[in-house]
């Protein structure tokens, strides 16, 4: 089955790899090892570029890095959409008697790549680019553009789910939902040091 796999970089992040001795993903090879029977077409990841923090100035860094190792990967391409803040002004949970009821707080979101997402996967199944698409995201906003891919256009969909928890919407709408288990991913590590056009890579000591 040729194969394409639309991954939402940060879903997959806070899914199941921050925190973890996983960052060093190599997402070819962990889509080998849980679609061992696809032949995969493209992977297409969907990210957007971080601004340094006071607590992690060098998180631009690792993630510069982390984007170069996934580029070495012949038939992925990476999408960006890009973060949005605002300062807005919320309910505290637990005020202090006779306290402030609200407190202005910095949002930030990542805006762009869930729609980025859907378009590729639409336009992707239009053309007829693949027989079965694949989304790395436990995001329930997919649902519709699944419904529409699968009964409109007549491609297969599944999911590989980085949450422990379940999407009820996702899993009611896709032909096959799997979730990302720590054997995989510790099995799907980039090596320390790659090359590329640029020179050497390597993984961030400190992530």
């Amino acid at each position: 089955m040729k194969s394409n796999v639309y991954v939402d970089g940060f879903n997959l992040y806070y899914g199941c790899v921050k925190g973890t001795p996983y960052r060093w993903l190599d997402i070819a090879k962990l889509c080998s090892l849980l679609l061992p029977s696809h032949d995969i077409n493209r992977i297409r990841y969907f990210t957007a570029l971080l601004d340094a923090r006071p607590d992690d100035p060098q998180q631009p860094q690792r993630q510069q890095i982390y984007l170069r190792a996934l580029q070495t990967i012949p038939n992925l391409s990476i999408h960006y959409g890009h973060f949005l803040s605002n300062i807005i002004r919320m309910r505290l949970a637990h005020p202090f008697p006779n306290g402030p009821q609200t407190v202005e707080v910095v949002k930030t979101e990542e805006k762009g790549s869930d729609v980025n997402l859907a378009t590729y996967l639409l336009v992707d199944a239009f053309n007829k680019d693949c027989d079965v698409a694949v989304i790395i995201s436990n995001d329930s906003d997919l649902k519709t553009p699944i419904e529409f891919v699968r009964s409109q256009l007549g491609i297969h969909v599944g999911i590989l789910n980085p949450h422990q928890n379940r999407s009820r919407a996702l899993y009611d709408v896709t032909d096959f939902y799997k979730p990302i288990r720590k054997g995989p991913l510790g099995a799907s590590q980039f090596p320390p040091t790659l090359t590329d056009a640029h020179g050497t890579i390597t993984k961030p000591a400190i992530w």
